[in-house]
């Protein structure tokens, strides 16, 4: 399964954001393609301890919701409801440039395998950084797969 600790997923996710368009059509869900890749970058910021997000971890979903979606092949379901301060028309950062925050995705892709530590997930709660950098993968790609790209 790919990670975002190896340069082949790194690559893989960099390689699909160029393919995204501001104008790139979802497949399910209510955001836009900027919208999400706001999203993302929130996300992101979460991990990292940059921002805060609400935890609704509990113990399902710190053991076996954490297993199924880190450890198995399983796509993630669409449109699972997301914590307030990551959630687009809520407290995510709203869309401004698309170019500068595609830039800022890429850069979150590139950086995140490398950072000392991160926060506790907010569904999932404390996660090793293998756990991270898979997290990291399956949620740009849950979101690329979205965008069709």
């Amino acid at each position: 399964m790919s990670t975002l600790a190896d340069p082949n997923g790194r690559t893989d996710c960099h390689t699909r954001l160029v393919r995204l368009t501001a104008t790139t059509e979802r497949k399910w869900g209510r955001m836009t393609a900027h919208q999400m890749v706001c999203h993302l970058n929130d996300a992101f910021a979460v991990a990292a301890g940059k921002k805060q997000a609400s935890s609704i971890a509990n113990p399902l979903s710190r053991t076996l919701v954490k297993w199924i979606a880190l450890r198995t092949p399983m796509q993630w379901p669409h449109s699972i409801k997301t914590m307030p301060e990551v959630e687009q028309g809520v407290g995510g950062t709203p869309p401004n440039d698309w170019e500068r925050d595609c830039a800022q995705l890429s850069a979150n892709i590139a950086e995140f395998a490398d950072h000392a530590t991160y926060a506790a997930h907010p569904m999932f709660g404390e996660l090793s950084r293998r756990d991270w950098h898979t997290w990291g993968y399956r949620h740009v790609d849950h979101h690329f797969r979205q965008f069709g790209v």
